[in-house]
């Protein structure tokens, strides 16, 4: 296993190297007042140099996404730099494709602010702000997966269904640093005084462990947000949504801010795949979301169903009961875009039954997560 192990080994070594070498730089080094230019000029800010981007942008509340908290092990905080900052590190190159170095993109937490710079971000980026909040509730909705309340204490959240939110993990007995990770919100938009999320346990994972063994009602977190690209069209084409898991929460969101909204003329079906009854979550909430919204159709699949669990939906992988449903039950005169959350090799199989059934690739939208 030496040649899947290397590349991680390579990895931490390359970081630790990265954050001793910054550490040295801003002791020896003197930078002195800087300035950063975001957006030609639309917004400046003076600061003393010496830092990464990432955390100058932070330190004057302006927020890249960085689900590895800056250490450059995510490659989640790009941004483009118009200035001359050097050449690539070695810690940005494998994040970084040829058509995006071509643009100067680099990763905000491996570029240092050693004189005045010039940079572009979304402008949705100037939204983003960190709420120190306080969890109201915690629930099992499956044996693996948690729902997750956290109260703004007096702050507002304006975004659009389908965003995402970082959770920063404080030190525990696994970590000696803050980290953060990224979070689908499934709350809806509307409730702008509160954030919920679904976390599913992952073995090992170092913010799951926490949230799942650590976190307690009362406890104060911060929160980062909201990030993202991943709504729902502005057009009148039926929609085709597929998840897994916790995939569930951006979807949970999006639909009962339609619903509520009285934006139910359009047609949306909605599949669920699980292996078992216990790794469905919300099954009587979208049960009765598909009884009393005439247009939108909830499809769960179970593809290792229990003997004696009294199953009666459909079973399979989703990918085949989605072919299925494409080919025979959901209109091919109509205009349909496909909308996907869950891990690359689930969209890469939905992108290739979606695809196939005339579903056009720029017509499909994602929100991808490992």
């Amino acid at each position: 296993m030496d040649y899947l192990t290397a590349p991680i080994v390579v990895a931490i070594i390359a970081g630790v190297l990265a954050a001793a070498i910054s550490i040295v730089d801003k002791i020896v080094n003197n930078y002195g007042e800087v300035n950063i230019s975001i957006n030609k000029g639309k917004k400046i800010l003076t600061l003393n140099g010496g830092d990464t981007l990432l955390s100058s942008l932070a330190s004057k509340e302006i927020f890249i996404p960085s689900a590895c908290g800056g250490r450059g092990s995510c490659g989640a905080c790009k941004c483009q730099v118009i200035s001359d900052v050097g050449a690539y590190l070695p810690t940005e190159i494998p994040y970084l494709d040829k058509e995006e170095m071509g643009k100067n993109i680099r990763l905000s937490c491996q570029v240092k602010v050693k004189s005045d710079i010039d940079i572009l971000i979304p402008e949705d980026l100037f939204n983003v702000k960190k709420f120190n909040s306080r969890v109201i509730s915690i629930r099992d909705v499956t044996h693996d997966i948690k729902e997750l309340v956290f109260d703004l204490q007096g702050e507002e959240i304006t975004f659009q269904a389908g965003r995402y939110v970082q959770l920063v993990v404080p030190p525990y007995d696994k970590i000696k640093g803050t980290t953060q990770r990224a979070y689908s919100m499934s709350s809806k938009p509307g409730d702008k005084n509160v954030i919920e999320v679904l976390i599913r346990l992952v073995p090992g994972g170092i913010a799951t462990t926490w949230v799942h063994t650590h976190l307690k009602e009362g406890m104060e977190v911060e929160l980062i947000g909201p990030f993202g690209d991943f709504e729902r069209s502005e057009t009148d084409a039926a929609m085709v949504c597929v998840a897994g898991g916790s995939g569930m929460a951006p979807f949970k969101s999006i639909l009962y801010d339609m619903f509520e909204n009285g934006d139910i003329d359009r047609e949306v079906w909605y599949f669920f795949g699980a292996r078992t009854t216990k790794d469905v979550l919300y099954l009587k909430e979208m049960m009765d979301l598909d009884a009393k919204w005439e247009n939108f159709h909830f499809i769960p699949a179970l593809s290792e169903p229990e003997e004696g669990s009294g199953w009666t939906g459909e079973t399979g992988m989703i990918t085949d009961v989605l072919d299925n449903y494409l080919k025979t039950k959901i209109d091919t005169d109509k205009a349909r875009e496909g909308y996907l959350c869950g891990s690359p090799g689930m969209i890469a199989a939905c992108n290739k039954v979606m695809t196939a059934n005339n579903i056009p690739l720029d017509k499909i939208y994602y929100d991808n997560f490992a």
